[in-house]
C-alpha cells in the first residue's frame, strides 16, 4: 500500500470532520447541542441517519463476512436496511410526537416512573458504549492496514476527533457532519467497486492484474454456528434491534414533526438500500480473488481495503485504495459522534443537570471509556460486524419491546417495562459476554449464545406483558392522554412537553423531570 496516500486520505476526512463540526459553535441552547432546536429537513435527516448508521460494520464488516463464509451472509445488509421499515411502520412518527430528548424521557413521560427512566438509561449507556467499541477497533485495524501504524493509533484518532466534534456544537454539528459523511462514504465504495467490476469481467485490464474470472476458492466450508436456527435469529436482531439503538432513536427527535419523522425514515430507506448493494459487491470479489480464507473474521475485515490494490496495480490502484481508506474512517467518525452523542444526552440528563454545560462534561466517558474498552481488546478475533450482531440482540431484547409496547398498547405499566428490559437485556447481554468470552462451541450451545435474538427479544416481550398483566392498577392514569399525543397530528394533541409543533417554539421542551431544561 502506499502509505503517504493513505495518510492524507485519513487526514483530509479528519480535517474535513473537524472544519464542518465547527458549524456546531452557533449552537448554544440546550435543544441546540440535544435535538438541533428540531429544525432538521428530512432530505438532510436521512443522510445523517444513514451516515451514523453505515459503521465498521457495514463498511467492512459484511464484505469479510461474504468472503469468508458465503451468501448467508447476505442477511446483514438486508436487515441493516429492513429494520428501518419496522421502525417506519410501528415507531418513527410517534416517537417524534413524544417531545422527547432521548428515550429515557419517553419512557418516563409514557410510564410516569423513574425507575423505568433509569433502566432505560443504564441501557443506552450500555448498548452506545458497546457500539463504539467494534467501531474503534476497526479504526485501529484500518490505520494498521493501511499505513503500518500500531492498531492503537486508530482507535485514539478517532476517539479524539469524535470528542472535539460532539463537544464543540452537539447535535446540530454532528447532524451536518453525518450527513456529508454518507456521501463520502457512498462514493468511496462505488468508485473502487466500479473499476473492480470492469476489471473482473474483462472490460479493463489494467498492467499486472489478474486475468478475468477467476476459479474461485474453497474457502467457507464452516458457518460459524449460522445454520437456519442462526438466520433466523440474525433476522429477528437486525429487524428489530435498529429501533433500540439510541443513536438511531435520537434523531427522529430532530425532525419538525411527525409527517417529517415519517420521510425521514422513507428517505433512509432509499440511502441504505443503495449503499448495501456494494459491500456485497467486495466480498464476492473477495472470495473469488483472496488466495485462501482469512485466519480470523478480523483479518477478514481487511478485505474491502485489501481488494482495489490487488486487482488494479499501480498508481490507480493506490488512488483507489486511499479512497476506501477515507470511506473508511468516515464511516468509525460517523458512527462513534452518533453513539456518543446519544450517551452524553442521557448521562447529562440524569447525572449532570441536563444543560450544555452537562451534556459536555458527559461527553468525556461517552468516548473515552469505549476508547479504553477497545484499546484492551484490540486483540480480538471476533468479525466486526458479529460483534455488532449481537449489540443489536441486546438493543432488540431491551427498547424494542419497551417503544412497541409503549406506544402501541395502553395497558402497559412501569413493573412491566421494567423487568421487560431486565430480562430481555440481561440474557442478551450475557449471551454477548459469553460468545465474547468464547464459551459455547460450535454446537447447539455456541449457536444459541452467538444468536441470542431468538430467544431473548420473545422472553423481553413475554416479561412486559406479562408483568403489565400482573399488575393493572399501576397503569399510568395519563396512559390515554399520552396514547392519543402518540398517534394524534400535533395541530391536535400538541401538549406542554412539546410546544414546538404547535406554536413554533424552536426551544421545545421534554417530557417529565427534563422540561425543566428547555429554558437554557
Amino acid at each position: 500500500m502506499n502509505a503517504p496516500a493513505n495518510l492524507t486520505a485519513v487526514l483530509l476526512v479528519v480535517a474535513v470532520t473537524v472544519g464542518i463540526g465547527g458549524y456546531g459553535l452557533r449552537s448554544r441552547s440546550t435543544p441546540d447541542f440535544y435535538v438541533a432546536s428540531r429544525t432538521v429537513s428530512p432530505l438532510r435527516n436521512a443522510a445523517a441517519v444513514s451516515g451514523e448508521y453505515v459503521s465498521a460494520a457495514s463498511y467492512l464488516g459484511i464484505a469479510g463476512l461474504l468472503a469468508t463464509y458465503g451468501s448467508t451472509m447476505l442477511w446483514y445488509g438486508i436487515g441493516y436496511t429492513a429494520g428501518y421499515l419496522v421502525l417506519l411502520v410501528l415507531v418513527a412518527a410517534p416517537l417524534r410526537r413524544s417531545g422527547a430528548y432521548t428515550v429515557s424521557d419517553f419512557a418516563e413521560a409514557r410510564l410516569g416512573s423513574m425507575a423505568v427512566r433509569r433502566t432505560a438509561t443504564v441501557f443506552v449507556v450500555l448498548i452506545g458504549l458497546l457500539y463504539q467499541v467494534p467501531q474503534l477497533v476497526g479504526a485501529g485495524l484500518a490505520l494498521h492496514t493501511a499505513l503500518g501504524a500500531p492498531a492503537w493509533s486508530g482507535t485514539v484518532l478517532v476517539a479524539a476527533v469524535v470528542l472535539v466534534s460532539v463537544i464543540t456544537g452537539g447535535m446540530r454539528s454532528v447532524t451536518l457532519v453525518q450527513s456529508v459523511q454518507y456521501w463520502l462514504k457512498l462514493t468511496a465504495l462505488a468508485v473502487p467497486a466500479l473499476a473492480l467490476l470492469l476489471v473482473w469481467r474483462g472490460v479493463w485490464h489494467p498492467a499486472g492484474g489478474p486475468s478475468p474470472l477467476p476459479v474461485a476458492h474453497a474457502a467457507g466450508g464452516h458457518d460459524g454456528g449460522q445454520g437456519l436456527y442462526g438466520v433466523y435469529s440474525l433476522m429477528v436482531a437486525l429487524f428489530l434491534g435498529t429501533m433500540g439503538l439510541p443513536h438511531v432513536t435520537a434523531r427522529f427527535y430532530t425532525n419538525p414533526d411527525g409527517r417529517a419523522a415519517r420521510r425521514t425514515t422513507v428517505g433512509v430507506l432509499g440511502l441504505l438500500g443503495v449503499f448495501y448493494l456494494l459491500p456485497e459487491v467486495y466480498g464476492g470479489l473477495g472470495r473469488l480473488y483472496a488466495p485462501g480464507p482469512a485466519a480470523s473474521d478480523r483479518a477478514a475485515d481487511t478485505e474491502v481495503l485489501l481488494l482495489p490494490g490487488r486487482l488494479v496495480p499501480g498508481t490507480t490502484g493506490e488512488l483507489l485504495t486511499a479512497l476506501v481508506v477515507a470511506g473508511a474512517f468516515a464511516a468509525f467518525l460517523s458512527a462513534c459522534s452518533g453513539l456518543a452523542l446519544s450517551v452524553a444526552a442521557v448521562l447529562s440528563q440524569d447525572l449532570f443537570g441536563g444543560d450544555v454545560r452537562g451534556f459536555r462534561r458527559a461527553a468525556a466517558p461517552a468516548v473515552l471509556v469505549p476508547c479504553a474498552i477497545a484499546l484492551l481488546l484490540s486483540g480480538s478475533g471476533m468479525s466486526v460486524a458479529h460483534e455488532v450482531g449481537l449489540i443489536f440482540s441486546v438493543a432488540a431484547s431491551t427498547f424494542c419491546p419497551l417503544l412497541v409496547l409503549g406506544i402501541w398498547w395502553r395497558r402497559l405499566t412501569a413493573a412491566g417495562a421494567v423487568a421487560g428490559m431486565l430480562v430481555g437485556g440481561g440474557l442478551s447481554a450475557a449471551a454477548l459476554t459469553l460468545t465474547l468470552l468464547g464459551v459455547g462451541g460450535t454446537g447447539w450451545a455456541g449457536a444459541l449464545l452467538a444468536e441470542p435474538a431468538a430467544w431473548s427479544v420473545p422472553a423481553a416481550f413475554l416479561t412486559m406483558v406479562g408483568g403489565s398483566l400482573l399488575t393493572p392498577g399501576r397503569v399510568p392514569a395519563t396512559a390515554s392522554v399520552m396514547l392519543a399525543r402518540l398517534h394524534l397530528p400535533e395541530a391536535l394533541a400538541a401538549g406542554p412537553a412539546d410546544r414546538s409543533a404547535a406554536d413554533g417554539d424552536r426551544s421545545s421542551a421534554v417530557p417529565a423531570r427534563s422540561s425543566r431544561d428547555g429554558h437554557h
